[in-house]
């Protein structure tokens, strides 16, 4: 059995793709997933699968997709992964309101990008992450999921330090 961070992109935001998520956890429950857990409202979850990570994404995706009727990028990390992610990262994180991890759905063979009038703000391409370090803030930052993924091209999605500790703590609890 291995224990997944899952992480839905797009999900309950501005009213779109909305996933209660009791659901959520019925649909995965009845997937076959165990100990699922969900921690807020934007498709964060934790659970074990006897499956790798590839068929735990893409059993998660077509069971959104048929239960709920749209499509959802599912993106995986194992705990060890987890960790490496917020042990690597590269910047300061004494004010963790601009500290943030785009997680990647694979590592992008592109390594440097151009994005024009980031200011203050600063990011780090690691494989299959993004660190991001947005003094600027994430409302106003250009460095949004939309950019990066057109840029890398690959699918995106990025979670603040708080959530990440949060996923971290849930994962081995």
């Amino acid at each position: 059995m291995n224990t997944y961070i899952i992480l839905l992109r797009g999900i309950n935001v501005s009213g779109k793709n909305k996933i209660p998520m009791a659901d959520l956890r019925d649909l995965l429950n009845s997937l076959g997933f165990q100990k699922v857990k969900t921690y807020i409202q934007s498709g964060n979850i934790i659970l074990d699968s006897s499956k790798t990570k590839s068929v735990t994404c893409r059993t998660i995706k077509k069971g959104i997709k048929d239960k709920f009727g749209f499509d959802v990028p599912v993106i995986a990390r194992t705990i060890p992964e987890w960790e490496k992610a917020i042990n690597n990262y590269p910047f300061s994180t004494e004010n963790e309101k601009i500290v943030a991890f785009t997680f990647l759905d694979k590592a992008s063979e592109i390594t440097e990008i151009e994005i024009k009038n980031v200011g203050e703000d600063e990011y780090k391409i690691n494989e299959d992450i993004v660190y991001l370090n947005c003094p600027s803030t994430f409302a106003k930052t250009k460095l949004t999921n939309n950019i990066l993924e057109k840029k890398l091209k690959v699918t995106a999605t990025t979670r603040n330090l708080r959530t990440t500790l949060k996923l971290l703590e849930l994962a081995k609890s």
